[in-house]
């Protein structure tokens, strides 16, 4: 079972397999130096997810942290548009801090991080300068999934749209497999094994989910008209309860009575767990007439995860049943979280549901406000 605590303001999920790992290099060294590389690799890992969640946050996304067997990973939803320079930063930040803090460290302690040997004066100044600055240098090797891989992707994507990520992919697959050749042939590299062995497992693993992505609403509907009801309920709620790695929603291209099928598919009360499916579902029961419904169930996504667009979907709702009072809280409370000005400009001015209010003194107040941002 996860831990899952708050750090920074950021949601941390610690799962079972991160402990083990951790307990695992201990038994594997058997002494001081597994104690100490251990609970160097612990924190580093979470000062470097740490860098990305940040970094994530200052270009407007939502983060959360996951730390996960062998690896750690800094998930992000974004509210508005993020650059290529934006994602370049994004993955940076992680190996950057990662590198910066632990330098930083080794010099603390009396160890130059430029000079291995310094830091074999010790098992704890040996197992900070394997867990800080070499595990973040690796991360700035220029393959997938690293963050060095990321960072030449976004590059890559400017001159390949559309094609970069197949193109990195399998270049990244073929410079992996040239190492795993080098390691088995030097003994003395074999060590690296296991992380060799992880990052290749991983790139076939997204080479076989390199298909262009498409939405579960649409996948739902495809096995529901194929008569797979089962599949379809499980897909949906599958979406609704687990953040998704895409965080941006789809277009559904689907027809009011294929939404209502959808929507009766689902268990009450309806799931929560990804904020992106979470607000889609509530635009899809205001696009159905159930406000109601809407209302409540875009508050508890609120509630779990303040964010603009959820509360934004309560006002709408609101106005929809001549509650103009409440839509009006609502649009105040989808101001002042932040987390998407942009989007609440546009439902303010194109939504039908909120038409009676927009000329109302407070909505224009808050409409101003937001052309200031």
């Amino acid at each position: 079972m996860a831990l899952m605590f708050t750090l920074l303001g950021f949601k941390v999920h610690v799962q079972p397999g991160f402990v083990m790992f951790m307990a695992l290099i201990v038994i594997v060294y058997g002494d001081e130096f597994g104690l100490w590389l251990a609970g160097a690799i612990a924190a580093f890992t979470v000062i470097h997810e740490l860098g990305h969640a940040v970094a994530a946050r200052q270009n407007g996304a939502h983060a959360e942290i996951s730390l996960g067997f062998l690896a750690g990973y800094a998930s992000y939803i974004p509210t508005r548009p993020i650059s290529r320079l934006g994602h370049a930063v994004i993955s940076f930040s992680g190996p950057g801090i990662h590198i910066a803090s632990s330098m930083a460290l080794l010099l603390a302690l009396g160890s130059s991080p430029l000079d291995p040997s310094s830091s074999n004066t010790s098992a704890a100044t040996s197992a900070i300068w394997w867990a800080g600055p070499v595990i973040g240098a690796l991360n700035l090797v220029p393959i997938l999934p690293l963050d060095g891989g990321h960072i030449v992707l976004q590059a890559l994507d400017r001159l390949f749209p559309g094609r970069a990520d197949r193109i990195m992919l399998l270049f990244s697959i073929a410079v992996t497999g040239i190492a795993a050749a080098v390691m088995f042939v030097s003994p003395d590299l074999r060590g690296f094994g296991i992380f060799i062995g992880f990052l290749l497992v991983t790139q076939l693993q997204m080479l076989g989910a390199s298909k262009k992505p498409q939405s579960p609403w649409i996948s739902a509907n495809n096995a529901l008209e194929a008569g797979k009801k089962n599949r379809a309920r499980r897909l949906l709620v599958s979406a609704l309860s687990h953040p998704q790695s895409n965080g941006v929603p789809m277009a559904l291209a689907l027809e009011t009575d294929q939404l209502h099928d959808l929507v009766q598919l689902l268990p009450d009360p309806k799931p929560f767990g990804d904020p992106t499916n979470e607000y889609l579902l509530a635009n899809i029961l205001i696009s159905l007439g159930k406000f109601e419904d809407a209302a409540h169930y875009a508050a508890g996504s609120f509630e779990r995860n303040p964010n603009t667009l959820s509360a934004s979907a309560v006002a709408r709702a609101s106005g929809a049943l001549g509650d103009k009072a409440t839509a009006i809280g609502w649009l105040r409370a989808a101001a002042n979280v932040g987390t998407s000005p942009a989007g609440l400009a546009s439902v303010i001015d194109g939504s039908p549901e909120l038409v009676e209010l927009r000329e109302h003194p407070e909505v224009q107040a808050i409409r101003r406000e937001l052309t200031r941002l």
